[in-house]
Formats: structure tokens, sequence, C-alpha cells
């Protein structure tokens, strides 16, 4: 009888000789994601297709092999140890097909390729998402945002697999119970597989500007020198967490290679060989010196991604 992992293996050797898929073993993590942090994954997949990545997600739920699913890793910190079990890659699932104003998108779309081809069409609406280093699959994933504009926005439908029920199927954008940084998807085990946008009718060099304004501001504001995460932390209420950390005195303040930016004190970046662990002690001490200064406790945008071997 073969293994688990034989089975699984078995299945994608077979998917890419039919060239459905993609798939590395023992593969860093570390070069999946935009803080450069991570041990090896035992399977790293890249599906083609939503329907793809749907019965990859099956399979390997059916047969009890950890996974995950993940798009540029642009919000993620993975573990030291790694991941043993499947880390499937959406990025080869990025078709766009533009009807009149409506935008239909594949999950492992850039953002920022996204907001370019719309506004090669004269489409307005994405402008926030340029220079956005994240897929749309993430961005529906937790509303991303940026310059007061949020995919929650343009998003009408998100086309989803629910694992449970082994069915791919439309989620109304009511539905996605989209808020600040968060939507339904966070709290279930559904797979975002693609997004319909409805965007409004611009003028391209209008729109070409706004995104280039946008993108200056991202290079005068933010370390995009160093591999980070982005925003460490969500925004409490009332309040904006960067100037708190600022004010509590951390720009600079270093663990290992792991340190708060002297650029912008929201991000925590990797100064050097930094560790999962680096990030996650200075993201306590943070944590813990807003709490006794101020008495409000952040939140993380970053979502750290445990080794199932460790839990």
């Amino acid at each position: 009888m073969l293994s688990n992992s034989s089975i699984l293996e078995q299945y994608i050797e077979e998917a890419e000789r039919e060239g459905h898929l993609t798939f590395r073993r023992d593969f860093p993590l570390s070069s999946l994601s935009s803080f450069r942090i991570g041990g090896n994954a035992s399977y790293v997949i890249y599906p083609s297709t939503p329907d793809e990545l749907a019965s990859l997600s099956a399979l390997c739920h059916s047969i009890s092999i950890p996974n995950i699913v993940i798009g540029n890793g642009s919000n993620l910190l993975f573990s030291d140890s790694g991941y043993e079990g499947a880390v499937i890659v959406t990025t080869q699932i990025k078709d766009i097909k533009i009807d009149g104003n409506t935008v239909k998108v594949g999950c492992g779309a850039s953002l920022t390729h996204l907001a370019s081809v719309v506004a090669e069409a004269s489409l307005t609406g994405l402008e926030f998402a340029y220079g956005i280093p994240g897929t749309v699959g993430g961005a529906v994933y937790m509303n991303a945002g940026a310059y007061g504009g949020e995919i929650k926005d343009v998003c009408v439908s998100v086309k989803a697999y629910d694992g449970v029920n082994d069915e791919i199927y439309d989620v109304k954008a009511e539905d996605c119970g989209f808020g600040y940084r968060e939507s339904v998807f966070q709290d279930s085990d559904k797979i975002i597989l693609g997004a319909k946008l409805v965007l409004s009718e611009g003028v391209n060099a209008d729109i070409t500007e706004k995104m280039n304004q946008l993108m200056q501001q991202r290079i005068d504001k933010q370390p995009l020198n160093y591999p980070s995460a982005g925003s460490t932390f969500k925004r409490y209420p009332g309040y904006f967490s960067g100037k708190l950390i600022e004010e509590a005195g951390l720009k600079g303040y270093t663990v290992g290679g792991a340190q708060v930016s002297e650029k912008h004190a929201g991000f925590i970046i990797n100064v050097g060989n930094a560790t999962a662990s680096d990030v996650l002690s200075l993201i306590d001490h943070i944590r813990e010196v807003i709490k006794e200064n101020v008495g409000i406790e952040l939140q993380t945008e970053v979502k750290y991604i445990e080794n199932p071997a460790d839990q």
C-alpha cells in the first residue's frame, strides 16, 4: 500500500508530465516570502488552473497531508523549521479577462500587474493596488488596501472552492464579510480561486499619473530596499501603529537580524539573515511596549505560518 506522501508524489508527477503543474521537493520557503525567511517545505506545488488547485487541495485533505495555499508570500512569515507538508503556490493562475468595465482575474495574478493591465484599458478603481506586492487571492483574503482604497470597493464576487462539499461556487461580495484587513475566508477552509471586479471608465493618462504618484509615495516613505512583509501591525481605531511605535522610541530597535525600520516604524525589516524567531520576538516586544505606554494591544497584519510538525 502506498504511503500518503507516495500518493501525493504519484499524483503530482503525473500532473507535471501532463503539463498541469510544476513542483519542487525540499524547497526553501525563504525564496517564496518577501521577508526572505523560512525553512524548507516538503513540497512546493504550482498548479496552473483553478480546477487543478481545487483538485490538489482535495487530494491533500483526503490523504491527510498538511497543506497551505499561498500567493506571493508578501504578508507571510514562515517558520524557521519550514513546513512538513505541501505548500501550494497560486502564481501560475493569473489569467485576466476584461469585458467592458468587468474584469475576471485568477487568484494568482499580481496586483501590480493587474493594475497596469486595467489602466491600459482605461479602467479606474485599482490605482491604490499599484505597488502592493501581493496577489488577487491574498488581496481578497485580507481585503488589502492602501491610500484610501480597498479590494472590497471593486470586488463584486469571488470564485471559491469548498473542500467540505467538493464544490466550486461564486460568493457575492456582500457575503464575503469584508472589513478592515479581514474577510470570511480567514475563518474557513474555502480556497479563493479568482475574483470578478467592476471598475469605472477613466482616462489612461490620468490613471497612470495617479499610479505613479502612489508608487512614488511608497518609495519615499517605505523601506522597499529591505525584505519585509509590509505593514506589520493593523491600524488600531484612532491610532496609527507606525506613529505609536515611533513615539515609543522603537525606531531602529533590533532583535537578531530583524529591525524596526528607521524609515517607517510600521515595518519590521530583515536587515541580514533574520529568523522567524527574531521577528516574532521583536513583534512581542513592540506589543508589550505599546500596551504599557498606551494601554492598547496591537494586532498583526503579518500571518505566521507554523510548521505542522511543530504543532
